[in-house]
């Protein structure tokens, strides 16, 4: 089995603090913490397993953030 790369790490961030926020205020916020790419999704969306440094994602539903996770 393959070694696993040295992934840089990305901001230093409470991804926690992002839930209940909307999508806006959340991309705002993200973006003025250092994150290069911000992303929202809509639950159930089909997403690959590819990891992308720098990439911050949620889940949002009625325009408000669920859930976020790296990559």
């Amino acid at each position: 089995m393959a070694s696993l790369p040295n992934l840089p790490a990305g901001p230093d961030d409470d991804l926690t603090a992002y839930v209940g926020l909307g999508t806006a205020a959340a991309a705002e916020r993200a973006r003025a913490r250092g994150w290069a790419t911000v992303r929202a999704l809509a639950p159930g969306t089909i997403v690959t397993m590819e990891y992308v440094a720098g990439r911050l994602n949620f889940e949002a539903e009625d325009g408000v953030v669920k859930r976020c996770w790296k990559g």
